[in-house]
């Protein structure tokens, strides 16, 4: 029974990506991509030994149309952002030389997208470590992938999800050794070795996101692209187990003033669960609180109010 249901499992997964892609195969330049990037294999005719081979596809290229389709790109073609040439098979390999679009090419100084400020996230980006270090060879792609980037921590309520996205983005490849070794030429460092000065380290890495101290707090920017090296980030609990905490200036941010604007004031400070940083709430007894808060008050009350009366 519980391979049967661990079975019946891939092959509803299976289904959402085959519906997925099914979607969006509707445009016939990304269908005739897809028909091999969406695979595990591809087929290509040898000319020189007039047969059809079978080859196994490179993971690295294989698209994700679950992925894709909830993407911020989802509506562009792939060559709008790669060579046209690619829609010829086989892709001639001088086309792997061409260097891929940054986000800057298609969201620097538009006015449509002035509210996301690319340009300042650029400014802060390059006084980062990875710049510094890797300087042009260190593109926006390397975290965001232009194919699956979603808006999740703009569009998300739920903080775990929003932590969960950004921490996979970093360690997609700090915990990649060959990924980590493509772009930095040495060994990839043991990311749980490294942070062992963290207490609760697994409750740290699943609810709090390692940019928290990693990057400089900017008030104008949802998220500050300035990514400092280990010598400089944050190692002080009291930067966030206090009530100024540097996670009510980033993480929780844009969700309190969400909340406010949509709740008011009051609701959130009683509701919103950053509150107190670094406890483990459970909304049960924070509702027992306000109701004996409630009660307590409201008995306060009606002593004042018998002893008026018989006064």
């Amino acid at each position: 029974m519980r391979y049967s249901h661990i079975i019946l499992n891939i092959l509803f997964l299976l289904g959402i990506n085959m519906v997925a892609g099914a979607q969006y195969y509707d445009d016939p330049q990304n269908h005739m991509c897809l028909k091999c990037h969406s695979n595990q294999t591809y087929t290509f005719h040898n000319s020189l030994m007039e047969t059809e081979d079978k080859k196994l596809m490179n993971p690295y290229y294989i698209m994700d149309t679950v992925a894709l389709k909830a993407g911020v790109h989802k509506q562009f073609d792939c060559t709008d952002c790669h060579s046209y040439e690619y829609s010829t098979y086989p892709h001639e390999s001088s086309l792997k030389l061409e260097p891929l679009g940054t986000c800057l090419d298609c969201h620097g100084g538009d006015e449509s997208f002035a509210q996301y400020q690319f340009d300042k996230i650029e400014e802060e980006f390059q006084k980062s470590v990875h710049y510094q270090v890797y300087g042009d060879n260190f593109t926006c792609a390397k975290c965001h992938s232009q194919h699956t980037y979603a808006t999740t921590a703009r569009t998300s309520h739920d903080v775990v999800e929003i932590v969960e996205y950004s921490n996979s983005m970093c360690l997609s490849c700090h915990n990649d050794m060959r990924k980590y070794e493509l772009v930095s030429g040495h060994e990839n460092p043991q990311i749980v070795e490294i942070h062992n000065w963290l207490p609760n380290q697994e409750l740290h890495f699943k609810h709090v996101r390692c940019i928290e101290c990693h990057t400089e707090v900017v008030d104008s920017l949802m998220v500050s692209h300035n990514i400092v090296g280990k010598d400089l980030a944050v190692k002080n609990c009291v930067e966030c187990h206090t009530a100024d905490s540097r996670l009510k200036a980033s993480l929780y941010k844009y969700q309190n003033l969400q909340q406010r604007s949509e709740n008011g004031n009051l609701r959130t400070v009683i509701t919103n669960e950053s509150y107190v940083i670094g406890t483990n709430q459970v909304p049960l007894l924070n509702w027992l609180s306000i109701i004996i808060f409630i009660l307590t008050l409201a008995g306060i009350i009606i002593h004042t109010v018998f002893r008026i009366l018989k006064k």
